[in-house]
């Protein structure tokens, strides 16, 4: 188990990620979030453990590139964040979509 409070690790998923790529994956039963920059692997899956009570097989992580935003003559960045692709087991999965 890693160190982090249990309390701490709901804080490290900050959304789940809805684009196409990330819907053909769901056919894979790989799902897609964005977490914390300081968030490592272990840590990511024991967040979604806990969250949704699965079982994660593997965990992806990848720092995606910094977006500038420009305000005018001035630049600034958009907050960088990480992202996941977490495999779950066979037979386990996450409702994103809830039925309306």
């Amino acid at each position: 188990m890693t160190k982090t409070a249990t309390r701490d690790l709901a804080d490290l998923i900050v959304k789940p990620i809805t684009t196409e790529k990330a819907t053909l994956l769901l056919e894979q039963n790989k799902y897609t979030f964005d977490v914390r920059p300081q968030a490592t692997k272990p840590e990511i899956k024991a967040a979604i453990e806990m969250l949704f009570d699965v079982k994660v097989t593997k965990v992806n992580t990848l720092n995606r590139p910094r977006q500038a935003k420009r305000v005018g003559r001035f630049l600034g960045y958009k907050p960088q964040m990480k992202r996941a692709i977490v495999t779950l087991q066979e037979g386990d999965s996450i409702v994103l979509f809830p039925e309306v």
